[in-house]
């Protein structure tokens, strides 16, 4: 008899048989799962056809000692992607769900490859699998048995299919499934393994409240061992365990309460790890320290202890990269660092060498966002600092005129920000400023911005704040008349901004006064 007569004389059998007579089913069982294992052509297509599943969804339900076997064969054809629907429809996943509670490993592991397999890629049927309660039952199986590897592969293979689903994340919340994932992330045998797990945390870590009870059970300490342990591999899948463990610490940082936790004080593991990242020879590194070290930068604390721990040495020397989004990503940073720490803006605006780099940036034609964040860094140490010797040194460097062309972007917070610190430089040193204004005619410039219908009302104000500087230095009284800026601000008196009239009023007095 050839292999296709065994197997149809097999299935034969097991459709005409009304009883579960398990001694009588065994061999014809045998010989159909011989077939699917020998990977035998269109074998699962062919049990399909003999009209057997509702048989085999009987036994699994009679909880017979057939049960597993029928388990392994349902796996095996499920292999098969033509094969699932009608697996669906004979009621076999609703059959396979309870054996779930098995206390047989074997049985659990042929259940969960069926019910894995039948429900791949669709989505009703695993949100179906939720709502029946698989999730606290596959976090729980991970527990009993974390060290049958095969048993946890399918578990988290599950769980990565799921993680998606808001109705999985919610159920999720109510089990402890960081610390089960941790434990599998340290013994994960292979690259693969780490991926899978890596995946899931990344998923569900888009949770708000999974991404707080993440960093309460250490998911990004667990993380940032694991880059430690693989930094100066050079095989791509460590590699690539770097690169997604590397965003995902970034991404949980993203929550106020898990970056407080993270950064300790100054003294938390992950923020350390972190800042020797901006250090790696490893570029994915730089690149998610950098995005780390700008998010423990907005708060307030943080950045006085950052400023203690000398974070901007350390970005300073980093900012020799030819990384755009790394360069991106520090000058932003060291804005923040600046921002209300006239110190540290002190110290940053004096230093040659980074004034020199800044200006490089500012012309950065093919990095929009590189060429904006350095222009921004410059506004942000003249405004912090109120230094004269800063004020000197932007000039000295040719920054005024980088400022300038910036209080023209088509951004009103960087055309607020510019404004706003060449106003603080005009008053602090009017006479270094002249020049520089002349060269790149910045009245004309503040002349249309007063004159612009559509103009917003804060920018146009933060124009009359330098306007109104300049006419109180009584020095470019007769620029300011030359362009006729009287009729501007005369325009201004009537606008429906009480703001804008009011200040442009007050000018018009003093410009009045001085001539």
């Amino acid at each position: 008899m050839t292999d296709v007569d065994s197997l149809n004389e097999a299935l034969k059998a097991i459709s005409v048989s009304t009883e579960l007579i398990e001694e009588e089913l065994q061999p014809h069982l045998d010989t159909v799962l011989t077939a699917l294992l020998e990977k035998k052509k269109d074998a699962a297509a062919e049990i399909v056809r003999s009209g057997i599943l509702p048989t085999l969804a009987q036994a699994l339900r009679s909880r017979s000692s057939l049960s597993c076997q029928v388990a392994l064969l349902v796996a095996e054809m499920a292999r098969e992607a033509a094969v699932r629907e009608p697996c669906i429809k004979a009621g076999l996943v609703k059959a396979l769900v309870p054996h779930l509670n098995s206390s047989d490993q074997e049985m659990l592991l042929n259940t969960g490859r069926a019910i894995g397999r039948i429900c791949f890629d669709n989505t009703h049927q695993q949100d179906q699998l939720v709502q029946s309660g698989v999730i606290p039952r596959l976090v729980s199986i991970m527990k009993e048995y974390p060290d049958n590897d095969p048993l946890v592969n399918v578990c988290l293979l599950a769980l990565c299919n799921l993680a998606d689903m808001d109705c999985a994340r919610e159920a999720l919340v109510e089990q402890d499934v960081a610390n089960t994932l941790i434990l599998q992330l340290k013994r994960a045998p292979d690259a693969e393994r780490r991926h899978v797990i890596l995946e899931i945390l990344g998923s569900l870590g888009e949770s708000d409240a999974l991404k707080l009870q993440f960093a309460e059970s250490g998911v990004p300490e667990a993380l940032s061992l694991m880059i430690r342990d693989l930094q100066g591999h050079s095989d791509p899948h460590d590699l690539c365990s770097i690169k997604i463990a590397s965003n995902l610490i970034v991404s949980l940082l993203l929550g106020d309460e898990s970056m407080q936790k993270c950064f300790g004080e100054g003294s938390g593991v992950v923020y350390q790890d972190i800042l020797s990242w901006l250090q790696s020879s490893n570029t994915q590194l730089q690149l998610s320290g950098a995005l780390a070290i700008a998010n423990f930068a907005r708060n307030a604390t943080n950045k006085v202890r950052m400023l203690e721990d000398g974070v901007t040495e350390r970005i300073k020397s980093l900012l020799r990269t030819d990384m755009p989004p790394v360069q991106f990503k520090l000058l932003g940073t060291l804005r923040m660092m600046v921002d209300g720490q006239e110190g540290a803006a002190l110290k940053l605006g004096r230093d040659a060498v980074l004034l020199a780099r800044i200006m490089e940036w500012c012309e950065a034609k093919d990095h929009a966002g590189v060429r904006g964040e350095a222009s921004r860094l410059l506004a942000a140490l003249i405004r912090h600092s109120r230094s004269p010797e800063v004020v000197r040194a932007v000039v000295r460097t040719d920054g005024v005129r980088h400022l300038i062309s910036m209080a023209t972007s088509e951004h009103v917070i960087m055309q607020n920000e510019a404004l706003v610190a060449l106003a603080i430089a005009s008053a602090i040193d009017i006479e270094s400023m002249r020049d520089p204004f002349s060269e790149a005619e910045l009245l004309p410039m503040l002349k249309n911005m007063l004159d612009d219908p559509v103009g917003a009302v804060e920018v146009k104000f933060s124009a009359l704040g330098l306007i109104c500087t300049l006419a109180n230095s009584g020095v470019m009284t007769d620029e300011l008349n030359s362009v006729n800026i009287k009729e501007s601000l005369n325009k201004l008196t009537d606008d429906s901004s009480s703001k804008l009239a009011t200040q442009a009023s007050s000018i018009l007095t003093l410009l009045s006064d001085s001539s």
